[in-house]
């Protein structure tokens, strides 16, 4: 399983970035796939998550109304789309994926077996 993260940058706060996350698999393959972020000397955060049944969606409260995760099954890919970026939103923003995910547990970073490499979003003020 690989997952490739893209779309990170540098944006000016109250601006909007998209990052995208390439499966090399089916998304039908996992149960959840979700996004975190870490930020030097933190835990990773959870930031969204979305079931691959169903397509329900999970929000880190410091993210819920300015970003959206979405999914294209016909591109294997999930999207975090996000708005009124700030600066604490500033991270390296990490895509994971669970075969084996349970709803209790989409907002731990240990529920997920797979993860991309990375990619930063800087947001300045």
């Amino acid at each position: 399983v690989q997952l490739q993260a893209s779309g990170g940058g540098l944006v000016q706060a109250g601006g909007s970035l998209r990052l995208s996350c390439a499966a090399s698999e089916r998304l039908s393959s996992y149960r959840y796939m979700a996004w975190f972020r870490q930020t030097p000397g933190k835990e990773r955060e959870f930031v969204a998550a979305i079931s691959m049944s169903g397509g329900f969606t999970y929000y880190a409260d410091s993210v819920k109304g300015r970003f959206t995760i979405s999914r294209d099954n016909a591109k294997n890919t999930v999207m975090l789309q996000m708005n009124s970026l700030k600066p604490e939103d500033t991270a390296v923003y990490f895509c994971a994926a669970g075969k084996s995910t349970i709803t209790s547990n989409v907002r731990n970073s240990r529920a997920y077996a797979y993860w991309g490499q990375g990619t930063l979003v800087t947001v300045s003020s």
